[in-house]
């Protein structure tokens, strides 16, 4: 078996660690971003990934930059499988690995590149998405893939249910790839470049919704959002403009219901009981 290295910051990254361990596939080395401002206390704190890692008894490193130093200790590994490290890979770092560098994308790329691609899948009513292996370059998911599963969409989920399926496929695809990849027996299949589209970074301001607008514009953005950064709208109350953040809602009859809301400076709450 090869040694690769490990890279990866939250719990996507910890959820998919703990898989490929489970299947046999257990890193020389976990790299994760530094310590950071967690909690209300804002104490140091590591991260999800870090934390799995130490306490399962695994060798951790969290450079604060990727330095010449990092990255001729990287020289060691034969590849290096990468899953939302929070930080781009320079080239130097790529070609310190033999085998190169493989990374888990939560689409089937080309479609949503970028920063949110369960978010964008669900945010366009999409009913299949999926998970691609690719191997890494230095430009943004545009490197070929070994590897893709369709994932059929429900059309109830949000990101709560969607992203933990999607963890699970990605990293059991991985593990059934990595045997061959290993041994070298897998052909890389390019991208189509002129099918390629991109998933931004969201802003927590994309969450307001408009209740008199479109109900399926409202619906797609409370799934999408549901884990982050959420969903809200304003409403007249008592002469005052309330901040309503949505907790659940549902799509009933071409008609988005709020059901769980959190008003402005009070308690989780019905819906149809604040409004009465």
């Amino acid at each position: 078996m090869s040694k690769f290295a490990y890279f990866g910051t939250p719990y996507v990254a910890r959820d998919t660690l703990a898989i490929l361990v489970e299947r046999g596939y257990t890193p020389g080395v976990v790299v994760t971003s530094p310590d950071a401002p967690r909690g209300r206390g804002m104490q140091l704190l590591p991260c999800e990934t870090k934390e799995w890692a130490q306490a399962h008894g695994l060798p951790v490193l969290s450079p604060e930059s990727i330095t010449p130093e990092f990255i001729e200790s990287m020289r060691g590994y034969d590849y290096a499988i990468v899953v939302a490290y929070g930080k781009i890979l320079p080239q130097a770092l790529i070609d310190a690995f033999p085998k190169g560098v493989l990374n888990i994308h939560y689409s089937l790329l080309p479609k949503y590149r970028g920063a949110s691609p369960v978010e964008a899948a669900l945010l366009h009513g999409d009913t299949v998405t999926g998970v691609s292996i690719q191997q890494m370059v230095y430009k943004l998911d545009a490197g070929d893939v070994i590897a893709q599963k369709e994932v059929a969409v429900e059309p109830t989920e949000t990101t709560r249910e969607l992203r933990p399926r999607l963890i699970t496929v990605g990293a059991e695809l991985l593990a059934d790839v990595l045997p061959s990849f290993e041994a070298g027996d897998i052909t890389p299949t390019p991208q189509d470049e002129s099918k390629a589209t991109h998933s931004k970074k969201i802003d927590k301001s994309e969450g307001e919704l408009d209740l008199a607008g479109d109900a399926v514009t409202n619906w797609n953005k409370y799934r999408a959002y549901a884990e982050s950064p959420g969903t809200y709208f304003f409403m007249e109350k008592n002469g005052r403009r309330l901040r309503m953040k949505i907790v659940t809602a549902r799509f009933e009859d071409g008609v988005f219901i709020p059901d769980r809301v959190v008003p402005e400076g009070k308690k989780e709450m019905n819906y149809t009981d604040f409004i009465r």
